[in-house]
C-alpha cells in the first residue's frame, strides 16, 4: 500500500510540474520595472506661456 501511495505522489508531482511549465510558456511582458517617463514639457501654444507681458 505504501508503494502505491509513493507512485501516486510522484506521478502527481510530475504532472503538476509539467502543467506549471506549460502554463508559463508564451507569457509575455517586461521582466523588469520600467523607468518612469520624463515629464512632458509645456507646449509653446499653451495660454500660460503665450500671454503678452505688460510693461509698467
Amino acid at each position: 500500500m505504501l508503494k502505491a501511495f509513493q507512485i501516486l505522489v510522484r506521478r502527481f508531482v510530475l504532472v503538476a510540474s509539467v502543467a506549471a511549465t506549460l502554463a508559463a510558456c508564451g507569457q509575455r511582458g517586461p521582466l523588469y520595472l520600467p523607468t518612469p517617463a520624463a515629464p512632458a514639457a509645456p507646449s509653446p501654444a499653451s495660454p500660460a506661456t503665450s500671454a503678452p507681458s505688460v510693461a509698467p
